[in-house]
């Protein structure tokens, strides 16, 4: 699934790991999301919210096709997952096995967590960063992880990492949106030379 990018501002895409819906993940992610458009203003947010397609991840389904085009095409994409024995969930384990090596090439990705226990918390590091990686997105701030009892002062926890995350984010950004889009300029004008000759 090819990246695909142009001038209008960045698409950003939540995927949703909680296998519950209406989840408290999924209320911190939007969250998340919300606070990060305040600074790098996005075209869209969408979230795909695996609970509505656990069923159909097996079967050869429109839905889960659908959400995996979504995800490979965000230019910046959270991924959101309770802490689940001590990683992310199977759930959104199954979804990331569905996308191809590369498909996350150009993405720019944020792994969120939502633990129990401060020690679970470094699950986004050592266990979502790899994947992401893996799948080619560039993951250039630290984890976004919560404990259950920080719930009630989200806005302070997720402003305090906005703040300190949100330039390299848009950085990150800017050069994958850049990058293309120069290379598609490149490409115009070598095949107007090649039109002239």
């Amino acid at each position: 699934m090819p990246q695909t990018t142009s001038s209008a501002s960045p698409r950003l895409v939540i995927i949703i790991g909680n296998p519950r819906p209406g989840s408290r993940t999924l209320t911190l992610a939007r969250f998340l999301a919300e606070r990060i458009a305040d600074e790098l203003p996005v075209a869209s947010i969408e979230i795909i919210d695996l609970s509505t397609l656990a069923r159909h991840l097996f079967a050869d389904d429109g839905r889960v096709a659908a959400a995996l085009t979504t995800a490979a095409e965000a230019d910046l994409l959270i991924v959101a997952s309770p802490v689940y024995k001590g990683s992310y969930t199977g759930l959104l384990k199954s979804f990331l096995d569905l996308l191809p090596g590369g498909a996350l090439r150009g993405t720019t990705a944020v792994p969120v967590v939502i633990s129990a226990a401060p020690d679970h918390s470094v699950a986004g590091e050592l266990y979502l960063r790899p994947v992401l990686v893996e799948l080619g997105a560039t993951v250039p701030a630290r984890s976004f992880a919560v404990i259950e009892e920080q719930l009630p002062d989200l806005d302070i926890v997720v402003d305090s990492w906005v703040v300190s995350h949100a330039p390299v984010l848009r950085a990150s950004v800017a050069a994958h949106t850049g990058t293309a889009l120069f290379a598609q300029d490149v490409r115009m004008e070598n095949d107007l030379v090649e039109t002239a000759r």
